[in-house]
């Protein structure tokens, strides 16, 4: 007698396809959690870099604050150029303005603030705002261009160097008696961020102002 091949019966077809679909199901889950991974990951990295690129921005800004004695004054009643620091919110006359266009009636002079407001685009959640304005008057506190910076800010603080009291205050003015002709030698920022996997991360700088003391020119 001649023994003929036998084949797969049906239920061993059956075990061997299941089998298979276990597998791929077991492998496309590998794939869809490495795959989430790799965007936590890649979403991280940006919104980090993010923060530290505002905090670069933000000690550079800072660097290049001033006042000037150098005013019309029979215009002006007090100098428009001035610096407010408060916990949360900074305003100050700076000298970092980047003209962008050829022929703009600008100048390297601007009046910058930042401050924690609630994120445009993120109701739930806040934001450091940027305002620029590029014509320095006596209205500082309005008008010019608001951009958000950071997004998911968990919190915001800043803290100014006192050298007659050799320490961190909270707020400063160089309109109010103490602070009248002098800027703070140096500004701390802390930043704290959500991240996408919940946990917060938080980001710090100092920014040392080159010029203190008020221009005569």
């Amino acid at each position: 007698m001649i023994a003929r091949p036998r084949g797969f019966t049906l239920l061993e077809l059956m075990i061997a396809i299941g089998i298979t679909a276990i597998i791929a199901v077991m492998a496309s889950g590998a794939f869809a959690r490495l795959d989430r991974n790799r965007d936590l990951v890649r979403a991280q990295e940006e919104r980090y870099g993010t923060g530290r690129l505002a905090l670069t921005r933000m000690a550079r800004e800072l660097t290049q604050a001033f006042i000037s004695d150098h005013f019309d004054r029979a215009q002006y009643r007090d100098r428009p150029t001035w610096f407010r620091g408060r916990d949360q919110d900074v305003l100050f006359a700076s000298m970092s303005h980047d003209r962008l266009y050829r022929d703009v009636r600008e100048s390297d002079q601007s009046v910058i603030a930042y401050t924690v407001e609630r994120d445009p685009d993120h109701p739930d959640e806040e934001a450091l705002i940027r305002r620029e304005k590029v014509r320095i008057d006596d209205d500082a506190e309005s008008g010019g261009e608001r951009d958000v910076v950071v997004s998911h800010v968990a919190s915001f603080r800043l803290s100014y160097w006192d050298r007659a009291k050799n320490d961190w205050v909270r707020e400063w003015s160089t309109r109010s008696v103490e602070h009248a002709n002098a800027l703070p030698s140096r500004v701390r920022v802390e930043l704290e961020l959500k991240l996408p996997d919940g946990r917060t991360e938080k980001l710090s700088t100092e920014a040392r102002i080159a010029i203190p003391g008020p221009l005569n020119f």
